[in-house]
């Protein structure tokens, strides 16, 4: 049972707001304050259509004496800011993923929350899906057997509109990167997390399909993980909609599919067709995925996140998927991005 409700504060006005305030506004012990947005009349809509405060800036948010927690929301190059003005008023924070669009940034973020003995949460909320967890503990106990490779593929479309609707978007500055970063890094954590660390990775990228980019909308690559499987990433938003964001694990007992964090596959040497169809009747159905609309994907799972993380702070433990978890996926990202620089492999 929880022991406390918690105070949040949302820092920016952005699309993925929305999936934050959902998960806030829907756990019993959450209590959402306000929203940070300056003179934007977008925080401003968004602070008076659910009843809460807007405030100037995140140190005035942070001073309000009923705030725990700030929600990180703001575009991925500018999370390191906020966050340290959180950390410095005594307040534990939330980060959108990416935690940061560097190593050196992201390392820096979590540096100092770790020193204020705060508590920060990356968001890669797809380890909370069913089917995600499924995978995990089914890979842990061995019934795929020894991992041989394992693959994350988004296959997405995103128009030429969707970059003009933010100036930051597309941008080195602030974007980071393109698909790879900002769509596809949900399926790096993910093969990470599954397979192990990363130990070698080569990669192509380009701009192949959108206008006014400085970043890729294209990529692919290779890797090798530490335990010696292979695997393979596809990151895109120039492709024509409809496929799913796609996980496929092989082992030496078996191999499964899980597209828009819903089981669609399980085959393996031990199990026969009931096991299969009991499997995919739990864990499976019609996922919610971002093909060609980004706000088109389910936000239970941040949910899940967010109750973990005020879990966490009842029991005096790290969040799952703590600061040091959080920055695993950028180490990979920024190593595929110097590859296809350099047209070189690129050790981690």
């Amino acid at each position: 049972m929880p022991t406390r409700t918690y105070g949040f504060v949302v820092v920016g006005a952005g699309n993925i707001a929305a999936a934050h305030i959902f998960a806030i506004k829907g756990l019993p012990n959450a209590r959402f304050i306000g929203v940070v947005g300056g003179s934007s009349e977008r925080a401003r809509k968004l602070a008076e259509q659910h009843g809460v405060t807007l405030f100037g800036s995140v140190e005035e948010a942070a001073a309000h004496p009923d705030v725990d927690i700030l929600s990180i929301c703001t575009p991925s190059g500018a999370h390191l800011e906020p966050t340290l003005a959180a950390v410095a008023a005594g307040k534990h924070v939330i980060v959108e993923k990416p935690l940061e669009i560097t190593v050196e940034r992201s390392r820096r973020l979590v540096d100092a929350t770790e020193a204020a003995g705060l508590t920060l949460g990356a968001i890669f909320m797809g380890r909370f899906a069913p089917a995600n967890a499924f995978a995990k503990r089914a890979i842990e106990e061995g019934r795929l057997g020894r991992l041989l490779q394992v693959d994350g593929h988004v296959k997405w479309w995103r128009d030429q509109a969707y970059y003009d609707s933010g100036a930051w978007r597309g941008t080195v500055a602030l974007d980071g990167g393109g698909a790879l970063m900002n769509q596809a890094i949900h399926q790096i954590d993910m093969i990470q997390w599954l397979a192990g660390p990363v130990s070698e990775v080569f990669a192509y990228s380009g701009t192949l399909n959108h206008e006014r980019l400085e970043v890729e909308d294209t990529l692919v690559a290779t890797l090798r993980y530490a335990n010696g499987a292979l695997g393979q990433v596809s990151a895109a938003t120039s492709l024509w909609p409809g496929s799913a964001k796609s996980l496929q694990v092989h082992g030496t007992e078996g191999f499964l599919r899980i597209d828009d964090d819903m089981l669609v596959d399980w085959r393996t040497r031990s199990g026969g067709d009931a096991e299969r169809e009991e499997l995919l009747a739990q864990y499976g159905g019609a996922g919610k995925g971002g093909s060609s609309d980004p706000m088109a994907i389910s936000f239970q799972n941040h949910l899940l996140q967010y109750q973990d993380m005020l879990d966490a702070l009842d029991e005096g433990r790290a969040p799952a998927i703590d600061g040091r978890e959080g920055i695993k996926a950028v180490q990979v990202v920024e190593a595929m991005y110097q590859s296809a620089r350099t047209g070189r492999p690129t050790a981690l």
